[in-house]
């Protein structure tokens, strides 16, 4: 069952770990420099088992101002908050802000707790009780239960515990499907064992033995231990604080802000489209490109805010933006995340990832509301189109389109039935899963057409053009795939006509002059002449030495499309009526032999292997016969 994860928040000194050690007899501070200073560095971690059967997590985050960005790598996991506040002190700096990330993050539950009772009277304790739920009007814990404990004396903690039971109880254990995905929050070493990673997952799971990827370092190994709380199991889920044994990758390859993933799931993206929420409290308004810190997951990347409607952004204002990276982030849409100011260090604002890899979007273009409005309305089929629409005519394959959404497996697979059914979506290759745009489909058609109406127009002899001359000059950035689709469509549509490997819109009429009528008919009884020892093109040329070779090759061409010659290869025409009675001389072979092969193929024809080879191989792809080691037998009986 997915595990729910509880954070402690508020300003340095309050008493987080106290309570957390208080509420479940494990002490967070592990470091000597911790225990020594009397305050949180590094995050800190316990379990806590509650009445209810659930065990929950909690995560211990340090308060102090200089170490903001180990709290928000602790927060980015968490499903509710224990938002601490002494009585002796009330509401301080470090309150505010870890508020704010709180909100930032989008955590939307948690129980707000008084801490150090014992040190204040009743009616200081009272005055703070109602400051503390006044600064709370309005957001996400006005209505949370609050509750006044002493970590030293006890007091409280049964309280505080059955209230958080009644939090877990309510709270919907829906599994995060999907990949496996583990933001690094701490990396160590275990002799004999490796490198050991933690950090609270966010989707998936995982188990013994797996294919992990370190990312973004692009390193991979394997599962080779997992920990929850101390306890060795074979798999762990979405939400749960985990230590993972990685057989493969040392220790000094990893780092806070990597994350382990089911190998592929997530792209490398130095940009992100996203909404932006700036924070009331910042006392200048934000300036475009300002250079900030984002904290996404468990790493902290430098980057630019690019405002795509504004010149700047005023307090309490949100907005849409890109975020421009200085190194690669790995991340899906939905995920939540975090801006610091670079110099000097706070919390400006943050929001919520919508597309990740976009294009660079150019401020102040109309169409950027449009493309804002489909991440609002966060319709599927419109996210896909998007998607498969910025990705220009390359496509791309259903693995791709996954990872830019977030969506796997079934779910996808589902999601995308409709817009494919309905051809908004075509699949051009059915093993790769390669996809384009309905849109970008059609544009392409229509370039072909456009192109063979320009060719026709400028060459009215000609019977078309050549598929492959066609592809090198206009289309040559075009997967092959996707070209043979786009022609395959628009064949069945009866716009265009392939001939071999040529191409001509579905109801073009070659216009001739008299001298290449002429010609024409010098060719085909030239042709009908040579009956099944037909001339070869060469001699052919060797024929008509006053015309040019291109030309005699258009002629032969379009004796072709009136279907009074056949091609059977680049070298070798033949008569129609030569080749109609060949076709049925074969088959009564055949019939009353029961197969040919080769040598009595030429005693039936007199040819030699220059001809013979070249007709038994265009039989065989007539589908008139069917090679079955030397011999040919015929396909399929006529009636």
């Amino acid at each position: 069952m997915r595990e729910i994860v509880l954070g402690t928040a508020g300003h340095v000194d309050h008493g987080k770990t106290s309570l957390v050690r208080a509420l479940t007899g494990i002490e967070t501070d592990r470091l000597k420099e911790e225990q020594k200073r009397g305050i949180t560095i590094e995050l800190g971690f316990a379990f806590l088992d509650l009445p209810c059967g659930h065990r929950v997590g909690l995560v211990d985050v340090p308060g102090h101002e200089k170490f903001v960005k180990n709290m928000v790598a602790g927060a980015a996991g968490i499903d509710f908050v224990i938002f601490v506040v002494a009585a002796d002190e009330g509401i301080m700096p470090q309150t505010t802000e870890h508020f704010e990330i709180c909100r930032l993050l989008g955590v939307e539950r948690g129980i707000i707790v008084l801490t150090k009772v014992d040190m204040v009277e009743s009616d200081w304790l009272e005055m703070v009780t109602e400051e503390v739920r006044d600064y709370f009007v309005g957001t996400f814990l006005e209505e949370a239960e609050l509750v006044a404990v002493s970590s030293t004396t006890g007091a409280g903690m049964d309280d505080l515990k059955a209230r958080i039971d009644t939090l877990v109880k309510g709270f919907s254990f829906a599994e995060t499907y999907g990949p496996f995905r583990l933001p690094v929050d701490r990396v160590f070493s275990m002799k004999g064992f490796g490198a050991v990673v933690t950090g609270t997952s966010l989707t998936g799971r995982i188990k013994l033995g797996d294919d992990v990827e370190l990312f973004p370092k692009s390193l991979f190994g394997k599962v080779r231990g997992i920990q929850s709380h101390g306890e060795t199991v074979d798999m762990v889920e979405a939400g749960k604080r985990t230590a993972i044994n990685v057989q493969g990758v040392s220790q000094d390859e990893i780092e806070r802000g990597n994350q382990l993933i089911t190998p592929g799931c997530v792209e490398s993206s130095y940009m992100f489209d996203a909404r932006f929420s700036y924070l009331s409290s910042r006392e200048k308004p934000l300036k475009n490109r300002t250079r900030v810190r984002v904290h996404i997951g468990s790493a902290e990347i430098m980057g630019r805010v690019v405002l795509l409607d504004d010149e700047t952004l005023a307090p309490g204002s949100e907005a849409n933006i890109q975020i421009l990276l200085e190194e690669p982030c790995g991340c899906w849409p939905k995920d939540r995340y975090v801006v610091r100011s670079y110099s000097p260090v706070a919390t400006i604002g943050g929001g919520v990832v919508y597309g990740t890899s976009p294009r660079k979007r150019k401020r102040f273009k109309p169409e950027n509301n449009d493309v804002f409005a489909i991440y609002e309305r966060d319709d599927l089929e419109e996210i896909f189109l998007l998607r498969l629409k910025e990705s220009g005519f390359s496509g791309l394959t259903q693995v791709e389109l996954g990872v830019k959404c977030g969506l796997f497996g079934k779910k996808l697979d589902k999601a995308l039935q409709r817009p494919i059914s309905g051809r908004r979506i075509i699949v051009v290759d059915s093993d790769s899963r390669l996809m384009v745009s309905g849109e970008n489909f059609e544009l392409l058609s229509a370039k072909i057409i456009a192109l063979l109406t320009e060719y026709h127009t400028q060459n009215p002899q000609k019977p078309g053009l050549d598929k492959e001359e066609l592809r090198s000059r206009e289309f040559g950035y075009l997967n092959g795939r996707i070209f043979r689709t786009l022609l395959v469509s628009l064949v069945k549509q009866k716009l265009i006509h392939v001939e071999d490997a040529m191409l001509r819109l579905f109801d073009h009429k070659v216009v001739f002059l008299a001298d290449e009528s002429k010609t024409q008919d010098e060719l085909l009884q030239f042709y009908l002449a040579g009956g099944l020892k037909t001339p070869t093109i060469k001699e052919a040329y060797a024929r008509f030495p006053k015309l040019e070779p291109a030309f005699i090759k258009d002629m032969l061409m379009v004796l072709v499309s009136r279907n009074d010659m056949v091609k059977v290869n680049e070298d070798l025409y033949f008569s129609t009526m030569v080749l109609e009675q060949l076709k049925t001389d074969l088959y009564e072979f055949i019939q009353r032999e029961g197969d040919i092969d080769a040598p009595r193929f030429k005693e039936l024809t007199g040819l030699t292997r220059k001809f013979s080879i070249p007709l038994l191989e265009y039989f065989d792809k007539e589908k008139l016969t069917l090679r079955v080691g030397d011999k040919r037998i015929l396909r399929e009986k006529r009636t």
